[in-house]
């Protein structure tokens, strides 16, 4: 009897723990589809609640302005149980430039990036590690004693100096800027070194998003992250360039294709200037003169709960002209943790696929278009299936979530 009785104690058990995690997992997958902020234009004269019609899912009739030019609308569970608030945020229809350009990226970090630290073979024979434990990986360098440092070349000028002393290197970790202090070690060839690798700038190609009506532009629909660290780089400026492709390397499974392509990094050559590099993309401004060399389509900006499962495109450039090729948006994810995987495009057209064998590495930044609005760009491709990634809602991109 007692073992039967335990035996059912554990199914109870069991059971209750199914119970909790199959509420979980709907609770996860409802909240995925029920996002907790939209834009809706001034003029759309749809019911809110309408848009966001689900299964189980009902809306209040009350709201709760939040502030101007929005307002919470209170979302309920089989009509009882409260669920979440989705703000509501009304705002003025919005046209950009969609692009689909290929370009060359330039950017040059604020202060140096140490990448890591390394042993140094000292005069005496012995391996010795001045920075280890004192510098992280991550930190940017911005002053060696009172010196301001700005970029590689002036930390070398400033180590070339050393004598033996301790200096202190004041460096930015996260939001804090801290002095530390290291001694340098003399070389078996008798010069001075900290052992610490460093990086000041990254470059490479990608893809224009678009452009608005003010020249503000973004790309990319990612930031751009040191390869070493993995941490998002912090730039001074940039610069977006022309670029030529001049090869493409097709995906396949396991092993994602890439564009290959020439940059001149000549003043003639530049396109623009970047500020900003963030999470949702590189952010910058296009110099007036070099509008005419790109390709440019004036196109409504569409909204995330617009965004349909189904038929779409993509605008990008394999062969030095943009084109407009055919995909599918087969999932779309409200409310993801990284707004660069916000929904699943899969690449149909043939001759696309033909070409590259679906999404490469320098196609991230490709607009996403769907009834004739931009939605969003492409992100990120799938390693084990190049025909597939992810992308990005244009309003991540265009500032106004």
């Amino acid at each position: 009897m007692n073992r039967k009785r335990k035996y059912r104690c554990w199914l109870l058990v069991f059971l209750a723990l199914d119970l909790i995690l199959m509420g979980w997992l709907g609770y996860r997958l409802l909240d995925r589809k029920i996002p907790d902020q939209i834009l809706v234009d001034h003029e759309d004269s749809r019911e809110v609640a309408n848009l966001l019609k689900r299964p189980f899912i009902s809306f209040d009739d009350a709201i709760t302005v939040s502030g101007k030019d929005s307002y919470k609308l209170h979302c309920r569970l089989l009509g009882v149980i409260p669920f979440k608030d989705v703000k509501v945020k009304n705002i003025t229809a919005k046209e950009v430039y969609a692009s689909g350009d290929a370009v060359g990226i330039y950017m040059q970090t604020k202060g140096v990036l140490i990448i890591d630290t390394g042993e140094i073979l000292s005069e005496s024979g012995e391996m010795e590690e001045p920075a280890r434990d004192i510098v992280k990986p991550g930190d940017y360098i911005v002053a060696f004693d009172q010196n301001r440092i700005q970029c590689k070349q002036d930390l070398l000028e400033d180590i070339a100096d050393l004598c033996g002393e301790s200096v202190t290197l004041k460096v930015r970790r996260g939001k804090e800027t801290i002095p530390l202090s290291l001694t340098p070690v003399k070389d078996e060839k008798g010069k001075y070194k900290l052992g610490i690798w460093v990086r000041d700038d990254t470059q490479g190609i990608g893809t224009l998003t678009y452009v608005d009506e003010n020249g503000g532009f973004g790309a990319l629909g990612h930031g751009i992250s040191d390869v070493d660290t993995g941490e998002l780089l912090s730039i001074a400026d940039g610069n977006l360039y022309n670029a030529q492709i001049l090869g493409i390397r097709k995906g396949e499974k396991g092993n994602p294709g890439e564009l290959s392509g020439l940059i001149r990094y000549e003043a003639d050559n530049i396109l623009g200037e970047i500020s900003e590099n963030s999470k949702n993309g590189i952010f910058g401004t296009v110099d007036a003169d070099q509008v005419k060399n790109l390709d440019l389509k004036k196109i409504p900006v569409g909204y995330k709960q617009d965004l349909k499962i189904g038929p779409a495109s993509v605008l990008c450039c394999t062969d030095g002209e943009v084109k407009e090729y055919a995909a599918e948006i087969t999932r779309i994810d409200m409310n993801h943790e990284d707004s660069n995987k916000s929904f699943v495009i899969q690449i149909t057209d043939k001759e696309l696929l033909e070409k590259t064998g679906g999404i490469v590495q320098g196609m991230s930044g490709s607009p996403v278009l769907q009834n004739g609005k931009l939605f969003g760009a492409v992100t990120h491709v799938f390693v084990q299936d190049s025909t597939g990634g992810y992308g990005i809602f244009i309003e991540n991109m265009t500032g106004n979530a």
